[in-house]
């Protein structure tokens, strides 16, 4: 599909960043192609949020630092110029209505992903966006510098080039790591990859016993060769292949050297109260079902699931009766359910990971532009850099604001 006309920009991904970028250039006055080989636009951001997509997180530029694993110095600069605010500012002076729900989460009041990728893909019709439904293949260098992108239908001229191809999460929507050839095939250094927001494996038999059990109201510490790497209040579950759930998610965007380390997670199931204040509930409890069998008295202490693991893990012969266990006993019930232990093989594969870890490193990327330090008129937005971010609508944040800089900077 070779053509005469030579676009302002090429964007290759309609995805989050891809959609961000070409509406923005395309807003300042760029002739802009999107090259997406989905027939839908923002198929991925479609999926987000169990269908609901949180968008951002309504806070400072400096919570959002805390909440990135790294790269914090490199992102500054594209945060303060399109900060959360400003992206919740932007959906909604474009007819996006938004809310801020638990965890300052931002989501649709429609509670539905669709509109967010609809808005952005009717954005791009209404701005003379042209779309070409291909493959991207190569960027074709002239000089040194950006000319066109080789896809399979064709070349496409262009005086600037987007890479904003995601990662390899979410396979199916097309993040294949089409986005690392091209950078590499160019001189680019690929930080490897690995999958981050994502489930943990675990050997520990009682995860597949405790399958579907849901915790709440807990806090998850994470250790690395036993040294404290995280720790968090809030929900997760048991599975047939280990752990997942919100905080589980969280925790293993803070285990990036799964080859290497030895990872293990503890569960406190009674964070609101001290060992002191856990210790006197026990006691009352015991002294409630005195006469009953240890392996019957702990309803009021956790789910029915779970009570058979607590008692296989205390020590306790289920049988002893309560009144005759003895204080190291109730000493040992008493840590289990602060530090409930599940030892940690790795993580589920990077196919069912929320975000992509690793990337086109940042240190090739001028953090004023998103502009290659390579290559002029070549630029890269979202997850496609090594950039990630914790639960909470981060990672999105980090979509809108740098392909938001990128789609500026053409």
């Amino acid at each position: 599909m070779t053509e005469d006309l030579i676009y302002d920009m090429a964007v290759i991904g309609g995805g989050a960043a891809g959609l961000m970028c070409a509406v923005t250039a395309a807003e300042h006055g760029k002739s802009v192609l999107l090259i997406e080989p989905n027939d839908r636009l923002g198929w991925k951001l479609r999926l987000t949020g169990k269908g609901r997509c949180n968008l951002t997180n309504n806070c400072d530029v400096k919570t959002v630092l805390q909440h990135l694993p790294a790269g914090g110095r490199f992102l500054y600069g594209a945060l303060t110029r399109f900060s959360p605010s400003d992206a919740m500012d932007w959906f909604e002076s474009r007819g996006l209505k938004l809310k801020t729900e638990r965890g300052n989460r931002v989501f649709p009041v429609s509670d539905n992903a669709n509109d967010v990728a609809n808005l952005l893909a009717s954005l791009c019709t209404r701005l003379g966006v042209r779309q070409l439904h291909a493959k991207a293949q190569a960027i074709s260098l002239d000089d040194g510098a950006v000319r066109g992108v080789k896809t399979e239908k064709g070349l496409v001229r262009c005086r600037a080039a987007a890479i904003c191809t995601g990662g390899l999460s979410y396979p199916k929507t097309g993040s294949t790591g089409d986005g690392y050839r091209m950078a590499r095939s160019l001189g680019h250094s690929i930080v490897p990859t690995r999958p981050s927001l994502v489930p943990l494996e675990s050997p520990d038999p009682w995860c597949a016993e405790l399958q579907g059990f849901t915790l709440k109201n807990v806090r998850l510490t994470a250790y690395e060769d036993d040294k404290p790497i995280y720790s968090e209040l809030g929900e997760m579950l048991f599975t047939h292949f280990g752990v997942s759930g919100p905080l589980v998610l969280s925790a293993s965007a803070h285990m990036p050297r799964m080859r290497e380390a030895s990872y293990r997670l503890a569960i406190d199931l009674k964070p609101g109260l001290d060992e002191t204040a856990l210790d006197a509930r026990l006691r009352r409890d015991f002294e409630k079902y005195a006469v009953r069998e240890f392996k019957n008295a702990l309803g009021d202490l956790a789910g029915r699931s779970m009570i058979p693991v607590l008692v296989q893990l205390s020590g306790i012969p289920p049988e002893t009766r309560v009144s005759e266990i003895t204080r190291e006993q109730r000493r040992a019930l008493l840590q289990l359910l602060k530090a409930f232990p599940v030892s940690i093989s790795g993580t589920r594969p990077i196919d069912e990971a929320i975000v992509t870890a690793g990337g086109v490193d940042v240190k090739e990327i001028d953090p004023r532009s998103m502009q290659s330090r390579l290559i002029p008129g070549l630029y890269f937005a979202g997850e496609v850099l090594d950039l990630d971010a914790y639960t909470g609508g981060f990672n999105l944040q980090i979509a809108w604001s740098t392909g938001h800089l990128a789609g500026m900077s053409v």
